[in-house]
């Protein structure tokens, strides 16, 4: 994939980056021929203001406990020049995945929450490094 030449030095601005979403990105970043380096030397800015993933739940049984609930993980993110002019303009990607609570398996049931968010994450990244890679 070809990313817009001003992303060959980038500096990635993120609240957590050592989240999933901000490691997958830099670590698909750098496959394609980015390097990370510090803002002094960076010839360009990827910034990602917003990294959440929320639950909330769809439906509750008759014993008031949850039976299902949805993931949803937002991702807002620009790509800025030294003069903090758009390379890429703010752009929002949102994925959401449905998950089934079973109260008999909940072991297994909190750990299919874990994957989901781990996939959304994945799944988010690869996209974001996509659309940088074609922005118009």
């Amino acid at each position: 994939m070809e990313l817009p030449p001003e992303m060959a030095q980038t500096r990635m601005v993120v609240n957590d980056e050592y989240s999933l979403l901000a490691r997958r990105v830099r670590a698909l970043l750098e496959q394609s021929g980015a390097t990370f380096v510090s803002s002094e030397n960076a010839t360009a800015f990827l910034e990602i203001p917003t990294n959440s993933a929320v639950t909330e739940v769809l439906t509750v049984g008759d014993n008031a406990r949850v039976r299902e609930f949805r993931i949803t993980h937002t991702v807002k993110f620009r790509v800025t020049d030294t003069d903090g002019h758009d390379i890429i303009p703010l752009q929002t990607m949102r994925q959401a995945r449905e998950i089934s609570f079973d109260e008999q398996k909940i072991l297994a049931s909190s750990r299919e929450q874990e994957y989901l968010k781990q996939d959304l994450a994945e799944t988010l990244a690869r996209m974001l490094v996509t659309r940088l890679g074609s922005p118009n």
